[in-house]
């Protein structure tokens, strides 16, 4: 296979694509109109692609296997539309280490391609629009690496034209050996209710070119799920819920070694139950080799699964009048009314106050390299197994459950993500 196959991959979005993209020419490409206070319009497009991506080499004579690369483009203001994006992808850092196969939307020529993307989603709707199918090359050695690079224009904006900054965005290539675990993909839990046993399914192949002898699996499951499934090779804790809304967590240790290709379940399905306070909740399932080895791809061994409960609960703010002269505090003697600052509490139904659950056992993989001074925080939380295109995420959640009529000194604790990894 040649560094640059023109071997082309079926994408099934691509008609959608099109449709869309005609319709807004048909309603018209012209600029928003603004008035003529309001403050100057900005726009900025940007390339989201993979940091890095190991690949690994043959098993006993055959062809290494492949891997996709997903690479979006998107903008930040949602008041312009963007059409006619084009990638530029320069592949040539990546002779004799890697082969790339170009999908329908790309046409290869030179030492790489262009790519169309007919309409460039703004952020909140943004996700991968080109797929590039990548292996390591025939010969090439555990360790070599190379780079791809992009740039991209598109047209739309305040000027008419975008373009990506330059020299910012590239995914290195690695060659590696080991194994590969990875966890089966898994949907999100949307409309249960509290006190649903809900069944996750789960399970672990390795995809890589090397076994794993041995490896374990960490369940984090957040304040509003219980009843996790007892297993014997688990061990289960509780954290104590002082600062934050308490957590749930079982460390499990499994000896049966995984070949290249293998798979494992566990010895009975993995259950969970919604609690009484259950609202937003996630799971998070967190896969390593064991005996000291190492994934040779870290994306695609954890997963935050999402788990959302029809919950309510009523909400009632109460406060204190109480006398004080301007500039003095409330006393005694004051004599101009101000009012207290107001706690709050909670009335039925609910027994517990739903809360946002947040578990934090991985920092996140940041996929868009922006310049430093250009980052921005994120409209949604990401996770290693889900991209989105920002570098910094928080969430929110309640420290800890109300009964009716109680009144808590924090109704919302800000929950960043967690720095690193939980320790071993």
């Amino acid at each position: 296979m040649s560094l640059l196959s023109a071997e082309r991959l079926i994408r099934l979005r691509s008609g959608a694509a099109v449709a869309v993209a005609a319709g807004l020419m048909t309603a018209g490409l012209a600029s928003p109109a603004f008035a003529d206070d309001d403050p100057p319009q900005t726009d900025q497009l940007w390339i989201n692609p993979p940091y890095e991506q190991t690949l690994p080499t043959a098993v006993d004579g055959g062809q290494p296997q492949s891997r996709t690369l997903g690479i979006g483009l998107y903008h930040d203001n949602k008041n312009f539309t963007v059409t006619d994006g084009r990638l530029v992808v320069d592949v040539s850092d990546l002779a004799g280490v890697a082969e790339v196969t170009w999908p329908a939307n790309c046409t290869p020529g030179g030492t790489g391609a262009v790519c169309d993307v007919p309409v460039v989603p703004d952020i909140g709707d943004f996700e991968d629009q080109v797929f590039l199918t990548v292996r390591a090359a025939d010969g090439a050695e555990v360790g070599a690496t190379g780079r791809i690079t992009y740039e991209a224009t598109a047209t739309g904006g305040p000027d008419g034209t975008l373009t990506a900054p330059q020299e910012s965005f590239d995914t290195t290539l690695t060659v590696g050996a080991g194994p590969d675990l990875a966890i089966d993909p898994v949907s999100g839990i949307e409309k249960g209710r509290p006190g649903d046993e809900r069944t996750i399914p789960f399970k672990v192949t390795n995809n890589g070119n090397e076994s794993a002898n041995g490896f374990s699996v960490e369940l984090y499951a957040s304040y509003g799920l219980t009843d996790l499934t007892r297993y014997d090779a688990c061990v289960y804790t509780t954290t104590a819920g002082d600062d934050y809304a308490p957590s749930n967590k079982a460390s499990c240790r499994f000896d049966q070694v995984l070949a290249p290709g293998d798979s494992f379940e566990l010895p009975e399905p993995l259950t969970v139950r919604l609690a009484p306070q259950a609202l937003n909740e996630r799971l998070d399932i967190d896969v390593e080799p064991g005996g000291g080895a190492q994934d040779i791809d870290s994306d695609n061994d954890y997963v935050a699964l999402q788990i959302g409960a029809d919950n309510t609960a009523d909400f009632s703010v109460t406060g204190d009048a109480v006398s004080a002269r301007a500039g003095r505090r409330p006393g005694p003697r004051s004599r101009s009314r101000t009012t207290d600052r107001p706690g709050s509490g909670t009335s039925a139904p609910a027994t517990r106050s739903p809360w946002f659950g947040w578990s934090c056992p991985r920092a996140p993989r940041s996929p868009t390299r922006r310049p430093a001074a250009t980052r921005a925080p994120s409209k949604a939380a990401t996770t290693r197994s889900g991209r989105a295109p920002r570098a910094t995420t928080a969430a929110c959640g309640t420290g800890s459950w109300r009964t009716p009529g109680a009144r808590s000194r924090s109704p919302c604790a800000s929950t960043p993500w967690c720095p690193a990894r939980p320790a071993r």
